[in-house]
């Protein structure tokens, strides 16, 4: 599952938006809402790893997520990845898990947003897509509000 779209702010503001965790939450609230046990980090930094359960409409819980944070650049490009995975809940079927999120720098002074998020969950994978798919969509609408205030 892929997105991109051009976001009308700096790399710089891009990248805060993406490594905010508060940001992250606001993304899918109020379809689904975020829990931990421990505070959220301010920033999501390499090597931090953080357990949330999801409720959906912040009353039904529907799972377990690992989060954990990796970051690279590669060219001209920041990207920021989860290399966390689905704990418990429905999303447990998922076998494998790879989100990556990438920002950089468009000539006129915007940025490039690519979004890519890789599942396996067997012969359930086309359903697991089909119900992150939705989730995907709201997420990217979202976000881009996010990065015009940025």
């Amino acid at each position: 599952m892929q997105l991109r779209f051009t976001a009308p702010c700096s790399p710089a503001a891009a990248w805060d938006a993406i490594t905010s965790p508060a940001a992250l939450a606001r993304t899918y609230a109020p379809f689904l809402t975020l829990h931990t046990e421990d505070a959220l980090p301010d920033r999501w930094s390499p090597g931090d790893e953080v357990v949330v359960g999801l409720r959906l409409l912040g009353l039904v819980p529907v799972g377990r997520q690992l989060i954990a944070i990796r970051t690279r650049q590669r060219g001209g490009a920041r990207i920021l990845e989860d290399a966390g995975r689905p704990l418990a809940g429905p999303l447990a079927v998922v076998t494998s898990w790879r989100h990556r999120m990438a920002v950089s720098a468009l000539p006129d002074g915007t940025t490039l947003y690519r979004d890519r998020l890789d599942v396996s969950a067997g012969v359930l994978t086309p359903l697991v897509w089909l119900a992150l798919w939705g989730t995907w969509q709201l997420r990217a609408a979202r976000l881009r509000r996010t990065m015009r205030r940025s």
